[in-house]
């Protein structure tokens, strides 16, 4: 019995070894999770026996090789195609042979065709998504990458541009020379259905509060132009502030004479009412203020007006032919337009010719600090080659193209088991499956009890070097003392053998 005691010590240090031995060979192998070996005793059942105890010892057996899942360190490796998963959860492959597989190994590359694998050429699963990175599917897909064609161009369809307009800017038509068209004014580049350039400029001329106008304006108004319509625009300008000179000048003088009657109509309601106090023989007081018993003509829109008038009538002004006009309340609020407007695109391709666009500017101002662009975009852009892969957190995977444009290419996807240890190993840091595992729950990293991803990193291995050194040496007594109650039992045998 002491020989098969001692044999089962030499197999389970053995065994022991091997195990040891495989998890300092997997030192730096990525995504690596070592092993232990844990041991349970021998014993001789005694059947018929009286005694209290469970029976003599025997030996010893490898009840189980365990693997260890904690979290290994993360180190930085520059390629953005490396993957480490930061807390639970296995990326799931599909084998070359159709099977699936799971691992922690983030090394991944772009094979011939644009798929995502691994160093075992296996398929890397996620789930699709639209350009904007949200999932179209909780199906699992190879994720596949479009690195064999650039991008095709797309039209400009909307642009949405927000910016303050100047409070304390002059209306135009008020000044000689009147404020150039051009004074404030943006442009940006959009794009045709080829992918072609197409300037766009936008100006905007202060045309209200305006009383001395004919018609007058009484809100805070500015005219929009484009490249279309400037010139006309600064035609018309032109022409409005010459009018525009004359009714302020009239103006001007209207209101003055305005006060001035107001004043005299206030004299002649005191001196009526003193009149009334003090009828004749009493001396009557004239009822406007001496040397000025004449009344002086106002501003009037209809133009009738006394004949010893000195105002003109306002002339009428010319239309802008703006695009439209953005109206602003008295907190500097835009209140009209209320809805996005439609600009016409002039494509250089003549089959293209012109294109609409639409115009968001609810997002404008009017506040008493200069004039200033926040934000111009639109949404077209030129074809484009790949010129870089980045992944998200989440796991999103969005491609960069050379037209400065970004679009989500699919969404990795985790896996996670009730009993991560029943998994069984198949080799290049895989595994498998199995009745003790339990089925996989899939699932988007960083949602639940899934890790999150970092990209341009890799997990390395669990392993602690140092301790696996120490259980090293600790096997190597085991095993050396087990090999020692055999070469004792065979001394104690010989002995019994050589008796006379």
């Amino acid at each position: 019995m002491s020989f098969q005691t001692g044999l089962s010590g030499l197999n389970a240090s053995s065994k022991n070894l091997d195990v040891i031995g495989n998890n300092i060979a997997n030192a730096n192998t990525v995504g690596m999770k070592y092993s232990r070996t844990e041991f349970s005793a021998l014993v001789a059942s005694q059947l018929g026996t009286s005694g209290t105890g469970t029976g003599d010892g025997i030996g010893v057996a490898v009840s189980r090789v365990a693997q260890q899942f904690t979290q290994g360190n993360i180190s930085i490796s520059g390629n953005n195609l490396d993957v480490a998963v930061n807390g639970g959860g296995f990326f799931q492959l599909t084998l070359p042979d159709g099977s699936t597989a799971y691992t922690r190994d983030g090394q991944f590359k772009l094979d011939a065709l644009g798929n995502l694998v691994t160093n075992t050429g296996a398929n890397v699963m996620g789930y699709p998504t639209d350009v904007l990175g949200n999932a179209t599917s909780k199906t699992p897909e190879k994720l596949v990458l479009p690195t064999n064609a650039p991008i095709a161009a797309q039209a400009t369809k909307a642009i949405k541009a927000e910016f303050n307009l100047d409070a304390r800017a002059q209306v135009a038509t008020n000044t000689t020379p009147p404020v150039p068209i051009s004074t404030y004014g943006t442009t940006l580049t959009a794009f045709d259905s080829e992918g072609v350039e197409v300037p766009v400029s936008l100006y905007f001329v202060k045309t209200g509060p305006n009383p001395a106008a004919n018609p007058a304006v009484n809100v805070d108004t500015w005219d929009v132009f484009d490249a279309s319509n400037v010139g006309a625009g600064a035609t018309t300008l032109a022409a409005n502030a010459t009018i525009g000179s004359v009714n302020k000048s009239n103006y001007d003088l209207h209101v003055a004479n305005t006060a001035k009657n107001k004043a005299n109509d206030a004299l002649d309601v005191a001196n009526t009412a003193y009149n009334a106090a003090n009828p004749p023989p009493a001396a009557q007081r004239p009822t406007y203020a001496t040397g000025d018993l004449t009344r002086l003509p106002t501003y009037t829109t209809t133009g009738i007006l006394p004949a010893a008038a000195v105002i003109a009538p306002p002339a009428p002004m010319a239309s802008s032919g703006a695009l439209f006009q953005l109206q602003y309340d008295v907190n500097g609020k835009l209140v009209s337009p209320t809805t996005a407007q439609n600009l016409t695109l002039t494509s250089k391709n003549h089959v293209i010719g012109n294109f609409d666009v639409s115009l968001d500017v609810a997002k404008t101002t009017q506040y008493g600090t200069s004039f200033a662009i926040s934000n111009l975009t639109q949404d077209g852009y030129t074809a484009g080659d790949l010129t870089g892969i980045t992944i998200d957190p989440l796991g999103v995977i969005t491609t960069r193209y050379s037209n400065g444009q970004t679009q989500a290419r699919g969404q990795l996807l985790l896996a996670d088991f009730r009993n991560v240890q029943g998994l069984t190993q198949i080799g290049g840091s895989n595994w498998i499956q199995s009745h003790a595992s339990g089925d996989p729950v899939l699932g988007s990293p960083g949602v639940g009890k899934f890790g999150e991803v970092r990209s341009g990193a890799l997990e390395d291995s669990n392993v602690d070097l140092t301790g696996e050194l120490v259980n090293m040496m600790t096997a190597q007594r085991n095993y050396q003392a087990n090999a020692q109650t055999i070469k004792t039992q065979d001394q104690v045998m010989s002995t019994l053998v050589n008796l006379r």
